[in-house]
């Protein structure tokens, strides 16, 4: 999977007159890790470091209030989400009631608007549409598989941290050696496209894709035989309950968290009381944002209590 790849997949689903300035933007700067469309706003490409904003001429200005700056209307909008559901919005009822779509080579694209009903079922009137771009780093999480082989870890960091870069790296790494189930519940991590897992993440793991975390973490218990199962960002009490079900089967788990520091994790509901019932073995805690993937500290937890 390349950049190139993800950029023109993204330049097939914007307007002509958006896809035309998109064509001339120089191979380096495509290298985003966001493209964002807003109503009335310039098209912004995010970095990890800095935002952008895209003119007529393909360039990228520091100047959100620069006059050549390629601007989005509500119908180019609208025309854009009409071709992600295939020219039938009511057959795509599920990813508008989620809030995002999943591309080929892991693009997820979030969707904001006006709920239609009130109750934040479906939005409509859509305002604005995230492309986010996957990538994989391919090696990044050889030092904690290294360190700490088959145990079970903890990912933590922040917003645009790279926990999922990291995790599916570590899934590749355990998952050519081990049994592993991977709860892929966004799709963001193996970038599975018609039944294939579009990203490596070993060749013994097997993945459910669209289900609720607690949900594929029983399933995968049941009928699986995992010896390991990862998943992304445990946030809820039912997540916790499965692990610990899990956890008394004799499975190791890998998954992420948000939270910077271990003072943010051990404030975090659903994963306190996985760390002192002693599922996890160690925690990873990333840079940030400005450094994507990078490995602040491996900490030791068990037998921390």
């Amino acid at each position: 999977m390349t950049d190139g790849t993800s950029y023109e997949i993204i330049l097939s689903y914007v307007t002509e007159t958006v896809r035309t300035a998109m064509q001339w933007v120089n191979l380096n700067e495509r290298k985003a890790t966001e493209i964002r469309f807003r109503c009335e706003r310039p098209v912004s490409y995010v970095y990890p470091n800095k935002i952008k904003y895209l003119t007529k001429n393909g360039k990228l200005t520091d100047n959100y209030n620069d006059s050549e700056c390629v601007r989005v209307t509500a119908n180019e909008i609208r025309q854009i989400v009409e071709k992600l559901c295939h020219f039938s919005v009511y057959s795509c009822k599920r990813e508008l009631n989620e809030g995002y779509f999943v591309l080929k080579n892991g693009i997820r694209v979030g969707v904001a608007g006006t709920y239609s009903d009130g109750t934040g079922q479906t939005v409509s009137d859509f305002s604005s549409l995230n492309f986010r771009i996957a990538r994989c780093v391919e090696n990044c999480a050889v030092q904690i598989y290294e360190r700490i082989g088959r145990n079970s870890v903890i990912i933590c960091g922040g917003v645009n941290s790279g926990k999922t870069t990291v995790l599916r790296d570590l899934c590749r790494l355990c998952g050519n050696s081990f049994k592993v189930s991977l709860i892929d519940e966004r799709n963001e991590i193996s970038s599975s496209f018609a039944g294939v897992a579009e990203n490596d993440v070993g060749v013994l793991t097997d993945v459910l894709v669209g289900c609720r975390r607690w949900v594929g973490i029983v399933s995968a218990v049941r009928t699986l035989s995992p010896d390991m199962i990862f998943c992304d960002e445990i946030s809820e009490n039912e997540d916790s309950r499965a692990i610990l079900q899990a956890f008394g089967c004799g499975v190791n788990f890998t998954a992420t968290v948000h939270a910077e520091n271990y003072e943010n994790l051990m404030k975090r509901t659903a994963i306190k009381p996985l760390i002192e019932a002693g599922v996890f073995d160690y925690a990873v805690f990333l840079e940030g944002s400005g450094f994507p993937g990078k490995i602040r500290e491996i900490r030791r937890l068990k037998n921390a209590f």
